[in-house]
């Protein structure tokens, strides 16, 4: 996706420049190109508080770089609409009052015509502070830019496929968006021992993925796989749902109030189940992946099973010695680690000190990408987080369970795996 450090140094500066533009402008496009499908009626809706009119994310994002990048850094710049910097900003406290979240989906105006207008007009601008030659500052800052409006690509259809779910119609996104199917996982164990994580490369990656730091493991287990549609079809069957002894007391009171009996978007149709997806209302695929379900989920599974969730510092390990498949591109997997700082960490300076670190509290780490995550966006350091309860991200999970050398693992269960070194960097 991007070139590398050693690749930007070999450039020329207006070479460099054309990079960056292009880099710039294909992820914009991007972003367009995705709403085609729909038209303005979908764009203007919000679905719940914890989700975003398609119209407003196409509009924050355009906010993000015209706040952070053309206001501070094109000499002369004037803002496309005063007003927007109300409307569009998220939660950065430093930059004033906004509007409230839950009430986004109450801007009828501007039209999706207006913000489209303006993400041409930001585009323009964009292109001329590009062509001019970057800081390291301003270009530190274009690429976080470009990552946030990945987050928001993902985001996008999150909230819409949870807006469509809503719909007594069912409509598609994409009727040909595809199923993920394969095998069931099997449990391949690792040594533990001292171990490093973080981000270690010069390349972009958000502040909350380092410091790089070490970390010790015990020997622990990690299934290869993500957790399947047939497997939570058994833990339903065997009344998963309804065993409070398989639950965090938060999570039964949370399943209890809320009705829960299947994850999200799982309809029952007499005796099968069918599952809204971005390609409309499906039999469930039994050997796919199970999506869109709670931290608590999880972990009932994962007691239900007779495991628990990978922390996030065995996943990146077992990752980074390329043991697991299903480590992006189908599900975020939640770990059993709550998301805080690392050792060393401290947030930026500023409103852009606000995009990760105050989240801290309240909210459980996941890993790994998922089919609606941009393509090149997740990496094996990245960190995801969402509040225990939630469940319209695209999540799942894969199992884990401490290595006891003295209990029989059946074959088919377990396989086991030489590594030389626990470190790695």
């Amino acid at each position: 996706m991007n070139p590398s450090n050693s690749q930007r140094c070999e450039q020329s500066g207006s070479s460099a420049d054309a990079t960056l533009l292009d880099r710039y402008l294909q992820v914009r496009r991007h972003t367009e190109t995705m709403i085609a499908p729909l038209n303005p009626e979908d764009m203007a809706v919000q679905s719940m508080p914890d989700a975003s009119p398609v119209k407003w994310h196409l509009a924050h994002t355009t906010w993000f770089f015209e706040t952070f990048l053309l206001s501070t850094s094109l000499p002369g710049y004037r803002q496309f609409d005063p007003s927007f910097g109300y409307l569009f900003n998220s939660y950065y406290e430093t930059l004033g009052p906004r509007q409230p979240r839950a009430q986004r989906g109450l801007l009828t105006r501007p039209t999706v015509g207006r913000v489209l207008a303006y993400r041409r007009h930001v585009d323009t601008q964009m292109s001329t502070l590009l062509k001019s030659g970057l800081s390291a500052e301003t270009e530190a800052l274009l690429r976080l830019g470009l990552a946030h409006e990945e987050q928001h690509q993902e985001l996008l259809l999150m909230d819409l496929l949870h807006l469509f779910s809503q719909s007594p119609l069912k409509p598609a996104y994409d009727p040909h968006w595809p199923d993920e199917s394969g095998r069931s996982g099997r449990f391949k164990r690792l040594p533990g021992g001292l171990v490093e994580i973080g981000v270690s490369t010069g390349d972009f990656a958000f502040d909350n993925e380092g410091p790089r730091h070490r970390v010790w493991l015990q020997p622990f287990e990690i299934s290869d796989r993500l957790v399947t549609n047939r497997e939570w079809l058994a833990f339903i069957a065997d009344g998963g749902y309804g065993r409070a002894e398989l639950w965090l007391s938060d999570g039964w009171a949370m399943a209890q109030s809320g009705g829960w009996e299947a994850p999200l978007y799982w309809v029952r149709d007499d005796d099968r189940w069918q599952e809204m997806t971005l390609g409309g209302m499906r039999s469930t695929a039994a050997d796919a992946p199970v999506t869109h379900i709670s931290y608590y989920e999880a972990a009932a599974y994962a007691a239900w099973a007779g495991a628990r969730l990978p922390s996030e510092a065995e996943w990146e390990f077992a990752v980074r010695e390329n043991l697991l498949e299903q480590v992006d591109g189908v599900a975020w997997q939640w770990t059993q680690s709550a998301y805080g700082a690392y050792p060393g960490y401290r947030p930026a300076g500023g409103a852009l000190g606000e995009y990760n670190g105050k989240f801290m509290v309240g909210q459980m780490v996941l890993r790994g990408g998922a089919s609606v995550t941009s393509a090149g966006h997740s990496r094996p350091s990245y960190r995801n987080f969402y509040r225990p309860e939630q469940r319209w991200m695209f999540s799942g999970l894969r199992l884990a369970r401490d290595a006891d050398l003295n209990r029989p693992v059946p074959q088919a269960l377990l396989v086991s795996i030489d590594v030389k070194d626990a470190h790695y960097d």
